[in-house]
């Protein structure tokens, strides 16, 4: 190897290269001024020429013409200013797989499988600390992270902690260290790390049925685990993909349905099941990039109509390529009216939602985040138009323009919690190089560690 990877890979992970974004504090008031605000509350239109005042963490009012004269200005004209995306469901762990899944040299399972065997906590860290940072790059303020390769407490710490230094708002799904689902969830550990609350990163757990759905030892697991979440009011996320019919239908018949329940994947999923889960008052992450590079079929967000409490996810940085939910977006728009062979089906405007608020409040967030509106969280993005991808605007509703043509190149600053992480298209307190280079260090690392 290298001498300069190999140094970065055996560096401290907490380098001034990887410093903890948290530790900037924001200003005690900062100023969006002159912004085409779109608020992504229901119902709500949007405000032009709109100033977001922001103290501390919270948005504190919205409306022309407000003066702060201790806040920091950014000058938001000719911009749209947005709530933060809201990613559904990720993987954040797999960012430094990224291109070891191809078409011809190897499927998504078997080499995420092989390669997470490998991984150590520092690999860990990197990897969900390297996929943070891009999602927040791309406008995205708030995962939902599916965190299941945890080989131990030093495999958990390292990822908790890799959230918690990147200025995600993140909730870290805690999972177990394999895939085949015989092997318990360390709920011990877990509760160490509810111990130590942290106001921007919470827990919930990673959940898995058996592999074999007859296999009643496995299920005592799975119901302990189940109750250990319930008890604690911990969300739990649980796939549904593969054998997805039965899958959900053991969901049903065992009662396991409810409103601390995400039900990720479902695409094949009936009318009834829907209808259950919308009984039960749970929640859907649909993943339509994902779902359809390992093959599973297409999204059809119209056929998930009947579900309340929905969002859109990545599933992880290296499985959809690349953190960009304007990606996602488009599939969904496309997929819609390919399949339905109508242009106008897709609804941008409703499709910007479910990738804001609704999948802010299909994570439990919906208080928090999800909406530019006064008392909640300071998470916000501001997409600067002015581009030649997006060139060629000639006014009225912008919402078919972000969906069909803006990237996250576009994202010019991005806030969260009041904290400017990125400004004038650059992220702020980050050595992107260095990181860059201590993430390749690590996914040649793994590479040939998994081949001894």
């Amino acid at each position: 190897m290298p001498l300069l990877p190999r140094l970065l890979l055996s560096a401290p992970l907490l380098t001034s290269t990887l410093a903890p974004v948290q530790a900037v504090e924001p200003p005690s008031s900062l100023l969006i001024k002159n912004g085409y605000v779109m608020s992504m509350r229901a119902g709500e239109a949007d405000r032009e020429s709109t100033d977001v005042l922001i103290r501390g963490d919270t948005i504190a009012a919205i409306g022309k013409n407000l003066h702060a004269a201790d806040a920091r200005v950014i000058d938001a004209t000719g911009k749209f200013v947005l709530p933060g995306f809201v990613d559904a469901h990720s993987h954040l762990w797999i960012t430094t797989l990224r291109g070891q899944f191809r078409n011809k040299d190897g499927k998504f399972f078997p080499v995420s499988n092989r390669l997470g065997a490998v991984m150590k906590p520092d690999d860990i860290y990197t990897a969900m600390y390297t996929g943070a940072i891009e999602l927040l790059a791309s406008g995205i303020t708030t995962s939902s992270d599916f965190f299941d390769n945890v080989h131990g407490p030093a495999s958990g710490d390292a990822g908790y902690r890799a959230l918690s230094d990147a200025g995600i708002r993140a909730i870290m799904f805690y999972g177990g260290p394999d895939k085949t689902s015989a092997t318990p969830i360390d709920l011990a550990h877990l509760k160490q790390l509810m111990a130590k609350p942290h106001d921007r990163v919470s827990l919930g757990l990673a959940w898995r049925l058996p592999r074999d759905l007859h296999d009643e030892a496995v299920w005592t697991i799975r119901d302990r685990e189940y109750a250990f979440a319930r008890d604690n009011h911990l969300p739990l996320q649980v796939h549904v993909s593969g054998e997805a019919d039965a899958m959900f239908n053991a969901l049903i018949q065992r009662h396991y349905l409810a409103p601390f329940v995400t039900v990720v994947h479902a695409t094949q999923a009936t009318p009834a099941q829907l209808s259950a889960l919308e009984k039960a008052g749970g929640s859907l992450a649909l993943t339509p990039i994902s779902e359809e590079r390992v093959g599973y079929g297409l999204t059809r967000y119209d056929q998930f109509k009947g579900v309340t409490r929905q969002g859109l996810g990545l599933d992880g940085n290296a499985l959809a390529g690349s953190a960009d939910m304007f990606a996602t977006l488009r599939l969904a728009a496309l997929t819609q009216s390919g399949a339905t062979q109508d242009e106008t089906g897709p609804d941008p405007r409703r499709l910007l939602e479910l990738a804001t608020r609704r999948s802010a409040d299909a994570a439990g967030l919906g208080r928090v985040t999800g909406s530019v509106e006064v008392g909640k969280r300071a998470d916000i993005q501001i997409i600067n138009p002015a581009a030649l991808n997006m060139s060629g605007f000639g006014g009225g509703d912008p919402a078919s323009l972000i969906v069909y043509s803006a990237g996250p190149e576009n994202v010019e600053t991005v806030v969260v919690d009041g904290r400017i992480l990125k400004l004038s298209g650059q992220m702020q307190h980050i050595n992107i190089t260095a990181l860059v280079a201590r993430a390749n260090a690590s996914a040649r690392h793994l590479r040939e560690e998994a081949a001894k």
